[in-house]
């Protein structure tokens, strides 16, 4: 067998990966010198946690899952009801090629499930899976390409964070203004290793502000690189005695970092209906922005320097909560502008296909286009449109209003980004 393709061979026109089989799997780690493998998964807030596991331990985790105590992670239970089970998807396999060469490390994403072999109700990653199924039984493919903006901080002498940007360039500057060059070439590089395929990278407006493009991949492909690559980035910083930061606001006055998603729905023929799905997002957008923008900093970002405030939609338009970008060849697709990186990308692109899903079933018609910039805008034209949620605690108001949110979310869930759970340290 040939196993270059682990971390070598992709999809090229849709950007997923090679898919595995558990056997395919266990050989690998057999013959390729494989010491450790991490069972990854995430908070309800889409943090990435693991378990590392030995090889000999393999079978069993793809046969029964492996046990932990889940009473410590935001969200999975308490002290009484802390135990679950991790189970190994092998089509997502990869090498992480900043460990050592010889007794490797690799990494699978993981299902959870309590011990009678129930889905675990707060796996998002599961979620997402059952939206794309609802989505494929109704006829339709929601593809979904990444935009997802950063800082890079110096450290101090203790090896902790610093609010010094590492350089002072601007908008696609390049070196030896833009000092970010090299960390990100090292990004993208170690990401191509793994399989996953980048499409551009820049250095973005703020000092230190900088953005890695995605190929387009089904949802879940997706979600999946999204977290892969926040972990390669924050190590690949640390690697070069830097802080990435992702969070929405990270110095006032200064641009914050955008999760920009873009979205595309396919039928396999030419009648996708995109404008159905936009007009669905706009309708549900106020309903699910706690989700999308899940922090306080999160609201300190809303209407400027390209962050929308407003409800609208426009082509080409970046001051727009949603733009659809000119379309050069391939299919067409919209932009959702709102969402930051600290978002749950496995719950973020859940919704966002149930809210396509809903304006499809409802037939919706797209409203008329906001032709200006919003930015600058008369007040009178303001004045006519919804806006996003001026504040966390209005974000979660909607939430538990909002009848749709109750049919998708938990209520689990929804209690840990709303509810009593939803303190200051629960939060990313």
């Amino acid at each position: 067998m040939c196993f270059d393709r682990i971390c070598h061979n992709t999809d090229r026109k849709r950007g997923s990966i090679m898919k595995y089989s558990a056997q395919e799997v266990m050989q690998y780690v057999q013959e390729e010198d494989v010491k450790f493998i991490r069972l990854a998964f995430c908070d309800v807030f889409g943090r990435q946690k693991n378990i590392s596991i030995m090889p000999q331990e393999l079978d069993r985790a793809f046969a029964y899952g492996i046990a932990f105590d889940a009473s410590s992670v935001t969200g999975f239970g308490d002290e009484a009801h802390s135990d679950l089970l991790l189970h190994p998807e092998p089509e997502t396999l990869m090498l992480l090629p900043w460990r050592p060469e010889h007794g490797k490390v690799v990494r699978m994403f993981s299902s959870i499930s309590y011990p009678d072999g129930s889905p675990f109700e707060c796996d998002t990653r599961s979620l997402l899976k059952k939206a794309v199924e609802e989505a494929g039984k109704a006829g339709f493919r929601f593809d979904f390409g990444a935009e997802q903006e950063f800082y890079l901080f110096n450290m101090d002498e203790n090896g902790k964070a610093t609010n010094i940007p590492y350089d002072e360039a601007g908008y696609m500057d390049m070196a030896p203004d833009d000092r970010g060059e090299n960390i990100r070439r090292e990004i993208c590089l170690t990401l191509e290793q793994m399989g996953i395929q980048p499409e551009s990278s820049h250095h973005e407006e703020g000092p230190g502000q900088n953005e890695i493009d995605f190929r387009y991949s089904d949802a879940l492909t997706a979600a999946d690189n999204a977290m892969t690559f926040q972990n390669v980035t924050r190590i690949v910083a640390h690697r070069n005695g830097l802080i990435a930061d992702f969070s929405a606001k990270p110095l006032p006055r200064r641009p914050g970092n955008g999760f920009h998603i873009n979205i595309s729905v396919n039928t396999g023929d030419a009648s996708a209906p995109l404008d159905q799905v936009i007009a669905g997002i706009l309708e549900k957008i106020q309903d699910i922005t706690v989700f999308l923008n899940p922090t306080e900093n999160s609201y300190e970002r809303f209407g400027n320097n390209k962050a929308p405030k407003y409800i609208s939609w426009s082509a080409e338009n970046r001051s727009q909560l949603i733009r659809v970008p000119a379309q050069v060849g391939g299919t067409r697709r919209a932009e959702l502008r709102s969402p930051d990186p600290a978002a749950n990308p496995y719950l973020a692109f859940a919704l966002i296909i149930y809210a396509g899903l809903e304006g499809i079933r409802d037939k919706r018609e797209l409203p008329e286009a906001v032709d200006y910039n919003l930015y600058k805008a008369d007040p009178s034209i303001l004045a006519r449109l919804g806006r996003l949620p001026d504040d966390l605690e209005s974000a979660c108001q909607a939430a538990r209003a909002s009848s749709f949110v109750r049919e998708h979310v938990p209520a689990a869930i929804l209690d840990i980004y709303c509810g009593k759970h939803a303190d200051k340290e629960a939060r990313p």
